[in-house]
């Protein structure tokens, strides 16, 4: 069962959310702003418990890093734990104060990079030195709470040494340094019993051709993930690689642009195997899809893994990593889910900030209450969807046509060109089409989610 075992201790720190009562699910009737309305976490669905079927994590870096900074401003964020520094101490402190808060809301797992959680150091070894301390707050947080880390993740796209890009990268020394760090990586998720580790390629693409060897980069890059796959078996991590799809920002193109470009690399390099995608729906908007069309995407080829639940602004159209609130969105997310049989090692991920001008820590909890409530009503609708059956029905009854006759004979490879042809010539004129009843099929999603 996902759900978070009770508090053994109390924290080694302050209590800064005292005044915050534990969440807790209430019901739909609710207006108390501090409960879930459909989240209850012991409510079986399909024969699985909500925590279950959605496995919720917490990220710590919008959630406990996030400034609220942008392009046009300085941070806005009041976090009154953190005092401002890089320093080890202060990062271990906010690492005991972000399982106080997930404590709080309930969640059963949370996420990181490595550079969100440790300070660098002035060397690789320094800065190893500085993640191992925060690690051990981590483990003795995790052990307290019962709180797993559903995946970790290496930043190799902040610091200036990967300006151009890290595993394809012009400079070997970035491939290197990136290599290292990814090893390190992988063995402290590894140690805290991380249930994956991601590879997000924020600066591995290209702003132009014209200096750029892309043959060259994306036999790096595949070179780089051979090299991460060996390093695994080596140390018995068990744990599911993912790659997350992004077409663009921070570069003009990104080599994993979406999960079809993702797959057409991992197959051509022989990885399909050892990796499975991390999708987000705010990278998917900005490619151009829907998040149903990624999951279909991913879950067609068995690579659907894990979600990074957030949304994007339709009238911005850059990465804005909003919390998810459209029950539509949500309810066609988890009935992709359950259609292909539910989380294995992934779950709900909030990759997702406040708003610039939501800056008190009550807001943290304010944006994670909603998304939670928004997936837990999608996977109720979901449910309701599949057990009416109308919509499956419908899909099957339109691809009829290649249950028998011509159409199982096509699919079972019975028959080529001439035989077809000969088919087509003795008929005459195809069977006529019938039509596809778009708007019949959304007013049917209207039905469920009204």
């Amino acid at each position: 069962m996902a759900t978070i075992k009770k508090k053994r201790t109390a924290s080694a720190a302050k209590e800064y959310f005292s005044k915050i009562p534990q969440i807790s699910y209430e019901g739909p009737t609710s207006k108390n702003p501090w409960a879930f309305k459909w989240y209850n976490p012991e409510e079986l669905v399909e024969g699985k418990t909500m925590a279950e079927h959605l496995r919720f994590s917490v990220v710590y870096w919008h959630t406990f890093r996030g400034t609220g900074g942008d392009q046009f401003g300085m941070g806005t964020m009041l976090r009154p734990w953190d005092d401002g520094t890089e320093s080890v101490e202060n990062a271990q402190k906010r690492m005991r104060i972000a399982f106080q808060f997930m404590e709080k809301l309930g969640n059963p797992f949370w996420a990181f990079h490595d550079r969100d959680i440790a300070p660098e150091g002035s060397n690789l070894r320094q800065t190893n030195k500085n993640l191992d301390a925060v690690v051990k707050v981590a483990k003795e947080e995790m052990k307290r709470t019962g709180i797993k880390l559903l995946w970790g993740t290496s930043n190799l796209f902040g610091n200036p040494r990967y300006m151009h890009g890290a595993a394809t990268s012009c400079n070997a020394d970035a491939f290197a340094f990136a290599a290292a760090q990814v090893k390190k990586g992988m063995e402290v998720t590894h140690e805290l019993g991380g249930g994956g580790f991601t590879f997000w390629g924020g600066r591995e693409g290209y702003t132009t051709l014209l200096n750029t060897d892309l043959k060259r980069e994306l036999d790096h890059l595949a070179k780089f993930f051979k090299m991460a796959v060996e390093y695994k078996k080596e140390i018995g991590f068990k744990g599911q690689f993912y790659i997350e799809p992004k077409p663009k920002e921070p570069t003009k193109h990104q080599y994993d642009s979406d999960a079809a470009a993702c797959l057409n690399f991992l197959r051509q390099n022989g990885l399909l195997k050892d990796f499975k995608l991390n999708l987000e729906t705010n990278h998917a908007m900005l490619a151009g899809h829907t998040m149903h069309h990624e999951m279909e995407t991913a879950a067609s080829a068995g690579a659907l893994g894990s979600l990074d639940a957030n949304t994007g602004d339709p009238m911005l159209g850059w990465d804005t990593d909003q919390f998810p609130t459209s029950i539509y969105e949500t309810s066609l997310i988890m009935y992709t889910l359950m259609k292909y049989g539910g989380f294995t090692t992934g779950g709900v991920n909030f990759d997702a900030k406040v708003r610039r001008e939501s800056f008190t820590p009550e807001d943290l909890f304010f944006a994670h209450i909603g998304g939670m409530d928004a997936f837990a009503r999608g996977l109720k609708i979901a449910a309701a969807m599949r057990a009416d059956g109308r919509l499956v029905e419908f899909v099957k009854d339109r691809y009829s046509s290649w249950d028998s006759g011509i159409g199982a004979d096509i699919e079972k490879g019975k028959v080529g060109f001439k035989e077809l042809s000969e088919y087509m010539l003795k008929k005459g004129n195809i069977a006529p089409n019938s039509s596809g009843r778009q708007e019949f099929l959304e007013n049917m999603i209207n039905e469920y989610i009204m």
